[in-house]
């Protein structure tokens, strides 16, 4: 199946029924709309039955509606402009609560990354983290968040982190200079994913280090290039990026690596209590 489902829709046009002709047009001029249709709803919008629906994503080789659908979400989202995401969100939710559908699609990308999640991937990235000489961390724009609590939480772990946060993507290959083979980074990008970040970790790679990418997919350009590559379902709410399961993914990855480093950190923790009482750094609970 090509990753690209509109040349695969493109080159096939001339074998198309008359009705699945009309879906193809519909959905290579409306793809944004189409990918969130269900398929009573693509169908009763180019007029034709729910079972031609079916039927075309089955021509299309794929198993069943939902995972054409899927491929197309997949897709775009990394294509779709801020008033794309706008005007496909306000097709999304229509007249619902928007507190209920947005936190409720939040839980769902994390029961869907959880029962995704390849367990011994995870593994073997939290094995290359903790046996690395330094760790460096990468994201940027909204990534830059988890990339953030991921590097507070790996700096009272480890001695050697390097949180890579700058704006010039010349200063991002500065820092990277002295990165090498007994090193790791971890990339984390989203859709629309990030060239930076891309770029750093090709870097990374070209220069022996062993890649690690947080990414939504396995047609991420991060995925090509990472030797671990740990996948949490993400979306968009409106122009906003939807996080929410990728940072669960990432609390799971910073206890496991503590349980790695266990007595290790009980020590630092130890001397942090002394560092946090003596300089007042958390306000005393009343007792």
């Amino acid at each position: 199946m090509p990753k690209d489902i509109l040349s695969s829709i493109q080159s096939e046009m001339s074998s198309f029924s008359k009705g699945q002709k009309l879906i193809a047009r519909f959905i290579l001029d409306s793809y944004d709309k189409a990918a969130f249709m269900t398929a009573s709803k693509l169908g009763k919008t180019v007029n034709v039955s729910e079972s031609t629906v079916v039927r075309f994503a089955a021509e299309l080789g794929y198993d069943g509606y939902p995972a054409m659908q899927k491929a197309l979400q997949e897709m775009i989202r990394s294509k779709l402009t801020s008033i794309q995401r706008i005007e496909v969100s306000n097709d999304r939710i229509g007249d619902q609560d928007i507190l209920s559908m947005v936190m409720q699609s939040d839980m769902e990308k994390i029961r869907m990354t959880l029962e995704e999640v390849d367990r011994e991937r995870f593994s073997r990235a939290v094995d290359a983290i903790v046996s690395a000489r330094r760790v460096y961390i990468l994201g940027v724009r909204s990534a830059s968040a988890i990339a953030s609590f991921l590097a507070f939480y790996l700096n009272l772990i480890f001695e050697d982190v390097v949180h890579i946060n700058s704006t010039s993507v010349s200063e991002v290959f500065e820092r990277l200079l002295h990165i090498g083979p007994e090193d790791v980074i971890i990339g984390v990008s989203f859709p629309r994913y990030s060239s930076r970040t891309v770029k750093a970790m090709e870097f990374a790679r070209d220069r022996g280090a062993q890649v690690v990418a947080i990414t939504d997919s396995e047609t991420s350009p991060l995925a090509a290039i990472a030797a671990h590559t740990l996948l949490a379902k993400s979306d968009m709410a409106s122009f906003v990026d939807s996080l929410v399961a990728p940072l669960s993914l990432v609390n799971a990855l910073i206890v496991a690596l503590g349980r790695k480093k266990n007595s290790d950190i009980s020590e630092n923790f130890g001397r942090l209590e002394k560092i946090w009482d003596e300089y007042g750094v958390y306000e005393k609970a009343d007792r």
